[in-house]
């Protein structure tokens, strides 16, 4: 089974650094997992009428509304096969935004051949569905942009939502990931976004299995 991201890359997913392509190239046959821990620099988010929006996202683990700097973070990037069959990769991303307080920001994503892109489905439930555009940038990092949103299978406008831009690459002089992400909104500007670093470990999937806690609550057929 091909990666998701090699599929959505195709030939451009040979021009990602080889760190990179090692991160982005598990697929359930590989029985690989990729899970990261670092930092993040700085967690910031917008101004005040962005926290209705912010913490509705806290609750169904999308985006939140805390900021902070040198916030530990992990990432669970997990392959495996959803209960419709479909090549599924988890990004769980938790980040301990206080003492005793951790938030999550959860996604699964599919390649749909019909759409010939990613489908990312945000949270707990899947309610929300949006394409991916992917592209590598020049050193060999993966740029991702956002693209059509739908809810609940309805198409839903995007002023009434954030956009999303992520880009990520492998550092060769601190031996480290870089990452950065910035959510905006047509009308309030800037919503939420952080940036930081992570080392990351293999996991053979094969004897610990995948766990149940990156898994959605609620999986979603349409793509």
């Amino acid at each position: 089974m091909t990666s998701i991201f090699r599929q959505a890359l195709g030939t451009d997913f040979d021009r990602l650094h080889p760190r990179m392509r090692q991160r982005f190239g598990i697929s359930s046959a590989d029985h690989t997992a990729c899970v990261g821990t670092g930092t993040m620099d700085r967690i910031w988010r917008g101004s005040a009428a962005t926290l209705p929006l912010l913490r509705l996202g806290a609750s169904r683990h999308i985006l939140f509304p805390e900021q902070g700097t040198d916030v530990p973070f992990s990432i669970e990037n997990y392959a495996y096969r959803d209960s419709y069959g479909r090549e599924t990769v988890s990004f769980v991303r938790t980040f301990e935004v206080a003492a005793h307080r951790r938030r999550r920001f959860d996604a699964t994503m599919v390649y749909s051949p019909h759409r010939a892109a990613i489908v990312d489905y945000l949270g707990t439930h899947q309610h929300y569905a949006v394409l991916l555009d992917l592209t590598a940038d020049r050193r060999g990092g993966l740029l991702i942009r956002t693209g059509e949103q739908r809810y609940t299978g309805h198409r839903f406008p995007t002023g009434l939502s954030g956009t999303a831009e992520v880009h990520e690459w492998w550092d060769d002089a601190d031996g480290c990931f870089r990452i950065e992400v910035r959510v905006t909104n047509r009308f309030l500007g800037p919503v939420f976004g952080y940036r930081g670093r992570f080392t990351a470990q293999f996991v053979d999937t094969g004897t610990a299995p995948v766990p149940a806690a990156v898994r959605p609550l609620r999986e979603n057929a349409a793509v």
